[in-house]
This record gives C-alpha cells, sequence and structure tokens, in this order.
C-alpha cells in the first residue's frame, strides 16, 4: 500500500484529520447556522471531538481507532437519542464541508468526501422533517 492509497493518507494521516476535527467542532460552536446541531452536543465538545477524530482516522482508511477502544460505531443506534431531521443533517454537513475545505486541498477528493459525508449525515436521519411554513 503506498501513501496515496486511501482517504487518510491523502488527507494528510492523524495530523489532518485532527485539524480537520477541531475545526469541524470550532465551527459547529461558533456558526448560528449551526445551532441546531450544537445544542444536541454536551457544552463541553473534547469528547465527541475525540471520538470524530478517531472514528474517521478508521472510516477514512487510517487506524482503527475507534473500534479498538469502543468496538463497532454502530453510528445509527449512538445517534438514536438525538433528534436528527434533514435540517441537522444539513448543519453537520455545513461544518464538515466547510472544515474540508480549510484542510483537504484535493478538489477530487474533497468531492468524493462530500458524497460520502453527505451519505452518512443523511443516514443519521431518525426523524421526519416538519412541515414547512
Amino acid at each position: 500500500m503506498n501513501d496515496t492509497s486511501t482517504p487518510f493518507a491523502r488527507i494528510g494521516g492523524e495530523a489532518a484529520v485532527r485539524r480537520m476535527v477541531q475545526r469541524f467542532y470550532a465551527l459547529m460552536d461558533t456558526l448560528p447556522e449551526a445551532y441546531g446541531i450544537r445544542k444536541l452536543h454536551a457544552s463541553d465538545l473534547s469528547g465527541a471531538e475525540e471520538k470524530l477524530f478517531m472514528f474517521l482516522c478508521g472510516w477514512l482508511g487510517g487506524p482503527q481507532l475507534y473500534v479498538e477502544k469502543f468496538g463497532h460505531p454502530k453510528l445509527r443506534a449512538r445517534h438514536m437519542p438525538f433528534p436528527i431531521a434533514s435540517d441537522e443533517a444539513e448543519q453537520w454537513m455545513l461544518c464538515m464541508r466547510l472544515a474540508m475545505s480549510e484542510v483537504i486541498e484535493d478538489d477530487n477528493l474533497r468531492a468524493g468526501l462530500d458524497k460520502s459525508f453527505n451519505d452518512l449525515a443523511y443516514h443519521m436521519r431518525n426523524r421526519g422533517d416538519p412541515p414547512r411554513a
């Protein structure tokens, strides 16, 4: 396996994934447009940040840090206590897109990850969308 065989390696490994996750949560914590998902998290984001970092390392093809510590991610089950509809998925994607744009220089890689992240975000939905006024 060469250094560019996985998205994890192409991004820049653990250091780049950590920067992206830190930026993601900084955006979630400050963007008014992300208020809906921010309020679903604890006041201290450090635990969520570490878990997302560990998960993304493995999900992107790097070390399986999350699985080694917590077992199978079971993402849908772990997110069931939180009301997630399309609005929350879009808020999550807004933060992730901005974080990716700041960390991932490769446009093709970023576009591919955008689709994968979008699929993942929408897979987490566990309630219907409220009617539009």
